[in-house]
């Protein structure tokens, strides 16, 4: 779909979303919740799965990413398509003025739920091969606990989260001129409360495979590291990082411009998800008309 007026078309009501919605559901799987079992049938007069071993009933929504919404699938499906064709995105108010809803919580909460299916889609791959590993902070609302308190600079703000960044490259053999000599493939992106060794370790676990080779700047927790992992570790100034780390300085820069621009006043809590759905999208940047089909993939397997 290249544009607005043919989604209308295709998903011109309810009962048609509906259908697609159990069509993608059908070929994902429906596991029972009471016994495990994955055999089921459709009822088709109560319009739910029934599992062949010991009949429990589920329903069309349920575990997925729309259980327990009230919300109409039509809503969803639009949502979907509006994040998934916006390269840099779309507000919860932009949508609710689309749909015409007359309350912003369901509609805030229906994206929420979307992007964190992306996130939970790309955590079952890991990154392997050449793979830049840095640090960004992003700029996000001062708790409440913590704006009595005096106001720091640099790292440590309160207004600002870290995130562990990381970008999987591969050489390029025929280098352009004034281009890196490597090209990105895929990203991830982690928050992180804090950036001792523990946490680093986990978060490098969970996102990197074992026999990838790493190369990052010369910070401590880096340091202390570099005997763990297959990691390159070199101090660079700061005024020289983006050329030793050109992709993921990159995609730092614009995930902040997105928040900046689009999600303004970001909590903490939230911004793992803002950059689920940064990174979701940049990983399949050439899916071209294939990313809403497989946003909806992704939200049915939740």
């Amino acid at each position: 779909m290249d544009s607005i007026i043919e989604f209308i078309e295709e998903y011109g009501n309810e009962q048609v979303c509906r259908e697609r919605f159990k069509e993608i559901r059908d070929k994902a799987g429906v596991c029972c919740k009471k016994c495990g079992s994955k055999k089921h049938y459709w009822l088709n007069g109560k319009q739910m799965y029934q599992c062949k071993s010991c009949r429990f009933r589920t329903s069309l929504r349920s575990g997925t990413v729309m259980e327990a919404s009230k919300l109409p699938f039509r809503y969803w499906f639009v949502a979907i398509w509006l994040m998934g064709c916006s390269k840099k995105g779309t507000s919860a108010c932009n949508v609710q003025r689309q749909l015409k809803h007359k309350r912003y919580e369901p509609i805030w909460a229906m994206m929420h739920k979307i992007r964190s299916a992306m996130g939970r889609r790309d955590n079952r791959y890991l990154l392997g091969g050449d793979i830049e590993v840095d640090e960004g902070f992003f700029e996000t609302l001062v708790p409440e606990e913590e704006k009595q308190e005096p106001r720091k600079r640099g790292r440590g703000s309160q207004k600002q989260t870290m995130a562990m960044v990381f970008a999987q490259t591969e050489e390029v053999q025929l280098p352009k001129k004034h281009r890196p000599s490597k090209r990105c493939k895929y990203f991830k992106m982690a928050v992180c409360a804090d950036f001792t060794v523990e946490t680093a370790r986990d978060t490098i676990k969970r996102h990197v495979a074992k026999n990838a080779k790493m190369i990052t700047d010369g910070y401590s927790t880096y340091q202390s590291l570099a005997t763990e992992f297959e990691m390159d570790v070199e101090k660079v100034p700061s005024k020289q990082a983006h050329i030793k780390l050109p992709w993921v300085h990159t995609a730092i820069g614009n995930a902040k411009k997105v928040l900046q621009g689009i999600y303004q006043h970001t909590k903490p809590e939230y911004l793992q998800n803002y950059l689920d759905e940064f990174c979701y999208k940049l990983n399949r940047r050439y899916f071209g008309n294939d990313i809403f089909d497989r946003i909806l993939v992704a939200c049915t397997l939740t």
